[in-house]
């Protein structure tokens, strides 16, 4: 039987990980002696190395949690873990064009800067510069600069970094 500071060290959890995760019921096998100390056993360093591997995917607690429960229940469950699993992935591969919309929106941003700095042109990003006319709430507050230099395209009313994009691509 092992402690929890026995089972963190074998699972490369934290004893507080250990824990938290015996507290929600993600280690159905964990044990208690006569002191209310946990005590773990081959199994339950299993259902944390696979606690571990769920959380790793970014799954969260109450999922892990029903992943667990379905186990429990035994292979009559495998399609729904399945699908449980498919329906996380979804929800992964959204939240991974989303990142990648930002990333390539900060792309456009540090191709924005650095021209910025090399005095390409001027600085669009700073506030104090910006006209105070909101009636177009839907357009990047930097589309609406008081003294205009960049060319306005459909692309640049959205954000002016798609318009800087627009101009290095036009002067180089």
């Amino acid at each position: 039987m092992y402690t929890v500071q026995d089972a963190a060290l074998i699972t490369g959890l934290t004893e507080h990980a250990v824990r938290f995760y015996t507290d929600k019921g993600l280690v159905p096998s964990v044990q208690r002696n006569k002191n209310n100390i946990r005590l773990f056993d081959e199994e339950s360093i299993n259902w944390l190395y696979g606690v571990k591997c769920l959380k790793q995917t970014g799954l969260p607690i109450e999922n892990i949690k029903t992943y667990v429960d379905l186990c429990l229940e035994g292979d009559s469950t495998v399609s729904q873990r399945f699908a449980l699993m498919m329906e996380y992935r979804e929800a992964a591969l959204v939240q991974l064009e989303e990142a990648k919309r930002r990333v390539a929106h900060l792309e456009e941003k540090a191709l924005q800067y650095q021209a910025i700095l090399e005095r390409r042109i001027p600085d669009t990003t700073n506030p104090a510069k910006w006209e105070t006319n909101r009636e177009d709430a839907g357009s990047c507050p930097a589309s609406r600069l008081k003294n205009r230099s960049l060319p306005e395209t459909e692309a640049s009313v959205q954000c002016p970094a798609a318009a800087l994009q627009e101009q290095i691509i036009i002067v180089t």
